[in-house]
């Protein structure tokens, strides 16, 4: 039974630039302040671990680097059918489709979203990240607050 509001995980690998976007955006948010029962979980590029806690909450906010064809930096919601997850999350180890499928046996699912970075198709080894895709991250937190304080006054 769920009984925390929200998991925010921010995925993504921080040796691949942008593609970290996710981690990196979690850590800015580390200094918010957030309501009660909304944990912030570092994904890194493996989310397995993670299998045991979405029990415990009502809701999962996944923030990832997205090659989706926009502007580097677009900030956008994406509700996930757990479903008919997107092929873009499949790039970690043991990625978010696995995590929810595996998930999804053990019990009732959260909601889940993804909060998107929009990034380019760049490889390059890099543990920063491009100038369009830094200036989001405010963006990220400030997407972040808005949704919770909706959800959490509703």
């Amino acid at each position: 039974m769920a009984s925390r509001s929200a998991l925010i995980l921010g995925l993504g690998n921080l040796l691949m630039g942008d593609e970290g976007v996710g981690v990196h955006a979690l850590r800015a948010l580390r200094d918010a302040r957030w309501p009660d029962g909304v944990a912030l979980v570092d994904g890194a590029s493996g989310t397995f671990h993670l299998l045991a806690r979405l029990q415990d909450f009502r809701r999962l906010i996944v923030i990832e680097g997205v090659e989706d064809g926009a502007p580097a930096g677009t900030v956008a919601f994406v509700p996930l059918d757990p479903e008919h997850l997107p092929r873009m999350l499949e790039r970690h180890d043991v990625g978010l489709r696995d995590l929810v499928e595996s998930a999804a046996l053990l019990g009732p699912l959260p909601e889940i979203e993804l909060l998107s970075v929009s990034i380019g198709p760049s490889r390059e080894l890099s543990m920063h990240l491009s100038p369009p895709v830094a200036a989001a991250i405010p963006r990220v937190r400030e997407a972040l607050q808005l949704r919770l304080e909706r959800t959490v006054a509703s």
